[in-house]
């Protein structure tokens, strides 16, 4: 059997299927928890139900983004483990990049018609062993780290200054940005493909268009103050890419 059919195989979705499942089982419970101790607290039923509904609502419009990142990595790593990735930690930014970087090291396409056993097992073992620290980190350190913020320490006075968290973050963001986007202009410039010009410049174009769509976003939350849009950035600079990348490629 191809690797690929084995990747959309009923063993994959029966595993990966009971682990999101178990993970949607722990959600509701944590839910009626909150219910009841919202109940407890004497909290106004009516209020609870609001911010159940707002919390749905605000949430179906982002989750289009970890659709999409399905779909796109579903095309190369079957359907069940991209599946079960966005569906229990996985980050979109960071599912898609490594997946891609791993395939680069790994000196093939992140493509079905490329992918082999060793390296789908590889791309599996660094999509989850990379993120798994932070859950690792919070086991151990999270109970201390609690203490520490709710007393012991003095009030400090409130800072518009991002934190170092905060600046490393970014830091990492534009250093993996840079990267990627570095690696399509070096072949643009290189003269690679010249005859081929579409091939060599649509990456930079889609990137363009991605990133104008994200300042348009950003633009409308802080200036025209419609902060319900921040939610929905990610997956409307995605799909206007996607879109550029049909519209250009096509």
């Amino acid at each position: 059997m191809p690797v690929f059919e084995q990747l959309n195989s009923g063993t994959m979705y029966l595993v990966c299927g009971a682990i999101v499942a178990f993970v949607a089982v722990v959600c509701a419970v944590f839910m009626v928890r909150a219910w009841r101790a919202g109940k407890a607290l004497g909290m106004d039923t009516a209020r609870m139900k609001r911010a159940m509904t707002a919390s749905a609502t605000f949430s179906f419009l982002p989750s289009v983004g970890i659709l999409l990142g399905v779909i796109a990595l579903s095309g190369s790593l079957g359907i069940p483990w991209p599946w079960l990735r966005l569906s229990v930690i996985g980050a979109l930014h960071y599912e898609t990049q490594v997946a891609q970087a791993a395939a680069e090291q790994l000196g093939q396409q992140l493509s079905a018609e490329s992918m082999t056993a060793d390296g789908f097992c590889t791309i599996a073992l660094l999509m989850s062993v990379c993120i798994m620290w932070g859950m690792i980190l919070m086991t151990v350190f999270g109970k201390r780290y609690l203490a520490k913020l709710s007393g012991g320490r003095k009030a400090e006075p409130a800072s518009d200054k991002p934190g170092f968290a905060d600046a490393a973050m970014t830091a990492m963001f534009v250093g993996m940005v840079s990267a990627y986007i570095g690696s399509y202009i070096g072949i643009f410039a290189s003269g690679e493909g010249r005859f081929l010009f579409r091939g060599t410049w649509t990456p930079l174009a889609v990137a363009a268009v991605a990133a104008l769509a994200m300042a348009g976003f950003t633009w409308l939350t802080e200036k025209k103050h419609m902060e319900w849009l921040e939610g929905f950035s990610v997956a409307g600079s995605m799909l206007l890419g996607m879109l550029a990348a049909v519209l250009i490629g096509g």
